[in-house]
């Protein structure tokens, strides 16, 4: 029980009999302990100085336990003190080793990781090893052989840890199947999503440490081939670009109308589906797809809504149903 405070098995031994007689030599220890006196002498000098016992003038020499609260807590704050200037050290030993890994070892900063599994595990891997945050641009294709029709179940986790996602979505999302439920599960788990057009392709970084890059070549459908890229001016550069586009994009925002809106005002969870994806830049076809619907049947739900909130226009309903907090 106090191996992490320095004590081993015997050390223990000997502290929990002192306890209870309060105030011994080391051969009644030694005894109660079936140990040497020389032996149990050895340890009472090693709690004398822990602050866990006190020893008297006497001969032989007594032994008297300090009262375990004081003791124990003084010990404790020693240790948390010391393991507090480890961290700072570890601190500065990790500034020291990002800059000479910049430039020290230039080949080493860009790995190429071949193999559609071999993508995934570093995938996984580069995730489980992070402690603050996962950002991400996200696009077709996908490594994973689920695609995007349901959700990582690594992010989930970490989600659940206190790990941060930021996830950003290409528009072209927008006409997979399946996709916003997927999307909605990790929003739900606090997951920040946004989405935006044109992103240059597929991202992830991991805290500022590690970043994946898909290598895609034209008409490629899956990944097959990554670059992994370690703290460097690169990565610096792909976090920067991150930032940058995720100020510009637009939330996704998936809710329920409150519990107390009228039922004749509350939105169906399909039409709660709907105007998220329209909020969101997708087209008709694309709204249809997602929904499992026909381009007319999203038309006729549009017109509907537009008709039921007022709207003149797809705007006028988008900013309605903002007002109102439902998307």
């Amino acid at each position: 029980m106090l191996e992490p405070i320095g004590l081993d098995e015997r050390d223990e031994a000997v502290y929990d009999a002192l306890i209870r007689r309060t105030r011994a030599t080391a051969a009644e220890l030694a005894a109660d302990c079936g140990l040497t006196p020389g032996a149990a002498g050895r340890v009472l000098r090693s709690l004398v100085g822990l602050g866990l016992a006190s020893a008297g003038q006497g001969r032989p020499v007594s032994y008297t336990a300090v009262p375990p609260d004081s003791a124990l807590e003084a010990v404790l704050r020693e240790r948390e003190q010391a393991l507090n200037g480890v961290r700072a050290h570890v601190s500065a030993l990790m500034s020291l080793y990002r800059a000479g890994s910049r430039f020290a070892h230039p080949g080493d900063l860009v790995e190429v990781v071949s193999g559609r599994e071999e993508v995934n595990r570093n995938w996984v891997q580069m995730q489980r090893a992070s402690r603050t945050q996962v950002r991400g641009f996200d696009c077709p294709p996908y490594a994973a052989a689920a695609g995007h029709s349901e959700p990582n179940p690594v992010e989930l986790e970490l989600l659940a840890r206190g790990v941060k996602y930021r996830v950003l979505y290409d528009s072209s999302v927008l006409e997979l199947p399946g996709w916003l439920e997927d999307v909605a599960i990790g929003i739900r788990l606090g997951e920040q999503a946004r989405i935006a057009t044109g992103l240059p392709g597929k991202l992830a970084i991991c805290d500022d440490r590690v970043a994946m890059l898909p290598l895609l070549r034209p008409g490629d459908d899956t990944v097959t081939a990554s670059y992994v890229i370690h703290p460097s001016p690169l990565l610096d550069a792909l976090v920067a670009l991150f930032e940058t586009v995720w100020e510009r994009s637009v939330q996704i925002r998936p809710s329920t109308p409150p519990a107390d809106v009228d039922p004749p005002e509350r939105l169906s969870p399909e039409e709660e589906k709907l105007l998220t994806l329209l909020a969101s830049g997708a087209t008709d076809k694309a709204a249809g797809r997602a929904l499992g619907w026909s381009e007319r049947t999203v038309q006729r739900h549009i017109t509907k809504l537009l008709r039921r909130f007022g709207a003149q226009t797809r705007f006028q309903l988008a900013m309605e149903a903002t007002r109102r907090g439902w998307i």
